[in-house]
């Protein structure tokens, strides 16, 4: 199993503006090699790759980065060609690869070698990175398997990360199925579960809209070109990124309880692209982000050994087996009912009856607290 964790780092201003220049020579590279790929009658990568030594004795200054960092942007160019293709494929109308301007690029990466984690006891450890020096990281949790690539990301922020790609063991043994749950998305409430716990929305997106548009209002009133306009830039980059951290904080924790504390999870098989297709719904769906939730649940439960079950969403919660109960409470049982049925388990409800009212859930509590398993 491949996984990819990401830690920020603490460059100083000269090691910032080395690798600045290093994205810079990075474009220069890979659109270079766009232009020996026009002028190949048939794609051929290797021969790109012996293109390099030439490149490098006609612009010694590419000398001052890493070797296969050079190398990796011919595979990242074969790998843009490769994902158009796959569109064309599937009846999408696109065009051809385009030469990067300045500022268009945001990576590069080592793909073997040419890095290396120092560990140092304190709060930020060391990362050394070939051609560049030793650059502070800071390293939230522990990396486990084997290191298999290194890529330099910089955000529109200004921020920098080093997202290190690991290779993992083999996905866990499966768990006996004990302990069940079934869970019902929704817009009002994030989700319903089985066991009574109704989590709210978070509405992230709702929440930040108003500041992002009176932050693009005042950019809108700067000088183009200006320094001003690039700060106020910034700024409205960093509202983006912190909405996005706020909503990956909270789906990361929810899908963590749930692969964790159950051997199976019942969820419906949702077409969420052709739910976003309702543009009254669109938004209120892509802000609740069920897509990604259900993708970090189904990953985090294969290193769990927890099961995930998908099941036909048709008429979960118009089904009323078990009397007047909460709509999105009942779905949750008719979608556990599924899930088991077709695992061969019989579905035996014991604790519908006592069941008075649901535990709701404030989102605040679940990225406070790091999962709703308190309540």
């Amino acid at each position: 199993m491949q996984l990819t964790y990401k830690f920020r780092i603490y460059p100083k201003e000269e090691q910032e503006q080395k690798l600045l220049w290093t994205l810079n020579e990075c474009r220069f590279v890979y659109n270079q090699m766009l232009a020996g790929l026009s002028a190949q009658r048939k794609p051929n990568k290797y021969e790109l790759k012996r293109q390099l030594p030439l490149l490098k004795e006609k612009y010694p200054e590419l000398k001052g980065v890493h070797s296969q960092v050079l190398q990796n942007e011919v595979y990242r160019l074969f790998w843009n060609l490769k994902s158009l293709s796959q569109l064309k494929n599937k009846g999408r109308k696109v065009g051809r690869l385009r030469f990067k301007g300045k500022g268009w690029f945001k990576t590069f990466t080592y793909p073997q070698s040419g890095f290396k984690i120092v560990e140092t006891g304190r709060r930020l450890n060391i990362l050394h990175l070939s051609k560049i020096g030793n650059v502070p990281i800071r390293m939230h949790q522990r990396i486990d398997g084997k290191i298999k690539t290194l890529t330099i990301k910089r955000y529109v922020s200004g921020k920098w990360f080093a997202c290190i790609s690991v290779e993992e063991d083999d996905k866990a043994e499966r768990n006996p199925v004990r302990r069940t749950v079934g869970l019902d998305v929704g817009i009002k409430h994030f989700l319903t579960d089985s066991d009574g716990r109704q989590i709210e929305n978070s509405k992230f997106y709702e929440k930040s809209l108003q500041k992002i548009r009176i932050e693009h209002q005042r950019l809108s009133r700067k000088k183009k070109d200006s320094k001003n306009r690039e700060k106020q830039r910034v700024r409205i980059a960093r509202a983006y990124e912190k909405l996005v951290n706020q909503r990956d904080d909270f789906l990361h924790k929810l899908s963590k309880f749930y692969a964790e504390n159950y051997d199976l999870v019942a969820v419906e098989n949702l077409n969420i692209k052709g739910m976003v297709r309702n543009h009254n719904l669109a938004g209120k769906i892509l802000d609740a982000s069920w897509g990604k939730f259900l993708q970090l649940l189904e990953f985090k439960a294969e290193r769990a050994g927890t099961l995930v079950v998908k099941v036909n969403p048709r008429g979960t919660s118009k089904e009323h087996k078990y009397g007047e109960l909460n709509r999105d409470y009942n779905a949750s049982l008719n979608i556990l009912e599924r899930g088991l049925s077709g695992m061969g388990q019989p579905f035996e409800p014991a604790e519908i009856e006592p069941l008075q009212e649901l535990i709701q859930v404030p989102a605040s509590s679940v990225v406070e607290a790091g999962s709703p398993h308190h309540l």
